[in-house]
């Protein structure tokens, strides 16, 4: 890579980390080019982006950034798996990890929050933004009459009052 590509691809990950809600560090010695593709491919379904990059260059576009405390997780072979939505990656690289020993994950943050292994695994359990999205759906759709039934259903009770003490006075 020429100085000119690497002042670029520096300029240009800064932007992209920028604007990154979440990001996750891992080491990723021992896999092989099947593997990471898995990893790319799942991190791209989930809405994450993997970047394998030279440590050096990582740093520098990390500068500036919120995400500039991570920094100090760029050594050895590492790759950054990152996305906006605050748990698509710590997910993608969790459920990888699983399931491929040599995928050993570092930390991460979560804007200007530090995460540490534990951290990211704990995101990762977390339901994503679509998922919670789904949920809200679900929960606005209930059907309209359950929700007369409740609302109707101390007022009904009410009523059967009412008619009892009206039976008891026609009685006496």
């Amino acid at each position: 890579m020429e100085r000119a590509d690497k002042q670029k691809f520096v300029s240009d990950f800064n932007e992209v980390l920028s604007n990154t809600g979440v990001a996750v560090v891992a080491h990723y010695a021992g896999l092989s080019v099947s593997q990471m593709t898995q990893l790319r491919a799942d991190a791209r379904e989930a809405g994450g982006t993997v970047k394998v990059a030279k440590n050096r260059l990582v740093k520098l576009a990390l500068q500036g950034t919120e995400l500039e405390h991570i920094s100090d997780l760029f050594k050895g072979p590492t790759v950054i798996v990152y996305s906006d939505d605050p748990v698509a990656a710590p997910k993608a690289a969790a459920n990888f990890a699983k399931a491929n020993e040599d995928f050993v994950i570092l930390g991460g943050a979560l804007g200007s929050t530090n995460l540490d292994t534990a951290g990211v695994n704990a995101l990762a359990t977390m339901p994503s933004l679509d998922e919670l999205r789904g949920k809200l759906v679900g929960m606005i759709q209930t059907p309209a009459s359950r929700i007369a039934q409740v609302t109707s259903a101390p007022a009904g009770q009410l009523a059967r009052v009412f008619n009892a003490y009206a039976e008891k006075d026609q009685a006496a």
